[in-house]
C-alpha cells in the first residue's frame, strides 16, 4: 500500500506525563476503509494514542497524519476530518434525542436548517426515530451509544475514533453497536477501535495491532495473531474415569505432544499445532478401536484472548503505575 491509502499513520510517536512515558515511539498505519483494533493492558497507551491522533494531546516526538493532515501542524484540518466517540456517554440526558444532534450540529457550525436536517438523517441511520422526542436519558444503553455515535458522525467524518465504545454495556446493547460500526465501515469511513474486550476486536476489526507501554508488539489480522500462539488443541472429555491413561497415551501419541489430563472434568487434551483435523480424526479412530467411550471431542482453535495474553505476558492491568485518567490531565491546544 503507498501511503495515501493509509488514513491514520503514526511514525515514532511518544508523549511523558511526568516521568511516565505513555508511548515510547508508537508506530501505526490503519489503511482506509477499515475497522483497526488498538488493544493492549490497561496504562499501556491505547488512550493516549487516540489523543495525539485526534489532537487533544501534543506529542513529544515523532510524528502522524490523520486523513492525509500532520496532526501538528494542520491541527485544525485534522479535527474537522474526525469524529470521536469516547468511553463514556457525552449527550446531554435532558435533552430529547433530536435536541442533542441539533446541538451538536450547531457546534459544528452547521446552520439551524442544516442542523435539523442532519439530525434527521442520523436519527434514522441510526434507528432513533421513534424514540428522538424522548430524553436521553430515558434511553438503553444501547441506544445512548447509538446516538453517541450518530454525534460523532455530525459531519460524516472520513476517519472515526472509538475510544472503548461498548463498556458497560449489556451483550445485546454491544451486538447494536457492532452493527452500526460495520455499516458505517461500509460506507467507506475508517474506524480505529480501542477496546478491552477481545471478542469485539475478533469481531469488528480487520487488523489489530497490540501495544505494551506505549509501543506496538505484535499486528495482523486477528486470525493473524491467533496463530502465533498454535495451530489448536484436541480435548477430549470421557465417561469413564477409568480410561484417563488410556486416552491420554492415545491423544498423546496422535499429537506427537505430551497430554495433559484433567481427573476432575474427565478431560484429556493436547496441542495440534500441525494437522489438526487429521489428528482429530486419528484420535476418534484409535479411541473407539480401544473401547473408550467418550462424552465429547473437539478441535479448538485459540482464541484472540490466547493470543494477547501471550503477546502480554499475561501482565496485569495497571502494573505500570500508568492509569487512564493520567492520561486525561493535559488540557487541549
Amino acid at each position: 500500500m503507498t501511503t495515501s491509502e493509509f488514513a491514520v499513520v503514526a511514525e515514532g510517536l511518544r508523549k511523558r506525563y511526568g516521568d511516565t512515558e505513555a508511548l515510547a515511539g508508537l508506530d501505526l498505519r490503519v489503511p482506509a476503509g477499515t475497522v483497526h483494533g488498538l488493544l493492549g493492558p490497561n496504562g499501556a497507551g491505547k488512550t493516549t494514542a487516540v489523543r495525539v491522533l485526534t489532537t487533544l494531546a501534543r506529542p513529544d516526538g515523532g510524528r502522524a497524519t490523520v486523513a492525509g493532515h500532520d496532526v501538528v501542524r494542520a491541527a485544525a484540518r485534522v479535527r474537522a476530518g474526525v469524529g470521536l466517540v469516547g468511553q463514556h456517554a457525552a449527550v446531554d440526558e435532558v435533552l430529547s434525542g433530536r435536541r442533542n444532534l441539533v446541538m451538536f450540529g450547531r457546534l459544528c457550525h452547521l446552520g439551524p436548517r442544516a442542523a435539523r436536517r442532519r439530525a434527521e438523517e442520523l436519527l434514522e441511520r441510526f434507528r432513533l426515530t421513534e424514540a428522538a422526542g424522548r430524553p436521553a436519558g430515558s434511553y438503553s444503553g444501547g441506544m445512548r451509544r447509538r446516538l453517541d455515535l450518530a454525534a460523532g458522525m455530525i459531519l460524516a467524518p472520513p476517519v472515526l475514533f472509538l475510544d472503548e465504545p461498548t463498556t458497560g454495556l449489556d451483550p445485546r446493547a454491544r451486538a447494536e453497536v457492532w452493527d452500526e460500526v460495520r455499516a458505517l465501515v461500509g460506507g467507506g469511513t475508517t474506524v480505529l477501535l480501542t477496546t478491552q474486550y477481545l471478542e469485539e476486536a475478533d469481531r469488528l476489526a480487520d487488523g489489530i495491532s497490540v501495544i505494551d507501554r506505549g509501543r506496538v508488539i505484535a499486528e495482523g489480522s486477528p486470525g493473524d495473531l491467533k496463530a502465533r500462539v498454535g495451530g489448536g488443541r484436541i480435548e477430549v472429555v470421557l465417561e469413564d474415569p477409568a480410561a484417563l491413561t488410556a486416552a491420554a497415551e492415545i491423544v498423546a501419541r496422535a499429537a506427537g505432544a505430551r497430554a495433559e489430563v484433567d481427573p476432575g472434568a474427565l478431560r484429556v487434551g493436547a496441542p495440534a499445532d500441525a494437522g489438526g483435523a487429521a489428528v482429530l480424526i486419528e484420535v476418534v479412530r484409535a479411541l473407539d478401536g480401544a473401547g473408550v467411550r467418550v462424552a465429547d471431542i473437539v478441535l479448538r482453535r485459540p482464541t484472540l484472548d490466547e493470543a494477547f495474553l501471550r503477546l502480554t505476558g499475561d501482565r496485569q492491568q495497571g502494573d505500570t503505575g500508568q492509569k487512564d485518567d493520567t492520561e486525561q490531565k493535559e488540557v487541549p491546544a
